[in-house]
């Protein structure tokens, strides 16, 4: 089977849940026409939803009880996702997502700037009505970090920086908010959980994630996303870093694999202590799918 195919079978565990996270998404969206039209389908699009996927997974794997919260909380963590989406559309100067049109190519880089400031006053909306200090801080806390590794990574393009640049810049730009959606809807437990350890995974299964796709950009030619894309737009990445200069990549390449492997390693160690049931071993699957590259 293929990565997709093995995905979409992981999926069906926690499918109810996202198709009312999808519903969630799109019932604030007020705007004027045509523009609403535009958003509600970007956000309707087909994805992988792979954020509320982990949680839904982790908190079903401790036997909780999902509530309109969690999804609520995993609603936002979406939302946060599409609208950086919008905005990294705007600055990669991308004219197609998803399939369909960027909302900047179908309009304006002014309504898509817009677009996503719009989505995120939604989020700080939500929060208030969910009322957690804590959510809240992490939230703000996870916006921040996301912009800083937008504006460090633009800054340092055409540099090959360290490895412990890259990481930092990974967590920044992805980890923190699978973090985010990991902790947040724990800390609406009546249960207790470990949260530093719950922090832990996130942070290893989003740097994961990234280090993934960062490899897929040199082995996999998609056309939405021409292979070798990263490195044109001065965007060394650790393959690059790695093997030392950004023309010598392929052993690089294996180098990163080890990083990866890592970062997937530090995730089973924390998904070992959880109960066995078919949740935990579907987590499993999931992080030896993210071997696939």
């Amino acid at each position: 089977m293929s990565f997709n195919e093995k995905y979409n079978k992981i999926k069906q565990l926690a499918q109810k849940e996202l198709d009312l996270i999808e519903e969630k998404m799109v019932s604030d969206i007020n705007i004027r026409e045509p523009l609403q039209t535009s958003v509600v389908e970007f956000l309707k699009a087909p994805s992988k939803h792979i954020r509320p996927l982990v949680s839904i997974l982790y908190l079903k794997a401790c036997n909780e009880e999902l509530t309109e919260k969690h999804l609520d909380v995993l609603t936002l963590v979406e939302l946060v996702h599409n609208a950086s989406l919008i905005h990294d559309d705007i600055i990669d100067e991308s004219t197609i997502r998803r399939g369909r049109k960027t909302i900047s190519a179908e309009f304006n880089n002014k309504l898509g700037v817009i677009s996503g400031d719009y989505i995120l006053s939604i989020v700080l909306e939500k929060l208030t009505e969910i009322n957690n200090i804590k959510i809240t801080k992490n939230f703000a806390k996870t916006i921040k970090q996301m912009t800083l590794g937008e504006i460090n990574q633009n800054f340092d393009r055409f540099k090959i920086g360290t490895i412990e640049d890259y990481i930092e810049k990974t967590k920044n730009k992805t980890a923190y908010l699978f973090e985010t959606a990991l902790v947040c809807p724990a800390l609406l437990s009546q249960n207790t959980y470990d949260i530093e350890k719950i922090s832990e995974l996130g942070i290893s299964i989003g740097t994961a994630f990234q280090i993934r796709d960062d490899i897929l950009n040199f082995t996999q030619n998609d056309p939405l996303k021409p292979a070798k894309n990263d490195i044109q737009d001065g965007i060394y990445t650790a393959p690059v870093i790695l093997g030392s200069e950004s023309d010598n990549y392929n052993s690089g390449i294996e180098k990163t694999k080890v990083l990866l492997n890592n970062y997937i390693q530090s995730a089973k160690n924390i998904i070992n202590n959880l109960p066995a049931n078919s949740y935990k071993t579907v987590l499993e699957e999931f992080l030896e799918l993210l071997k696939n590259v």
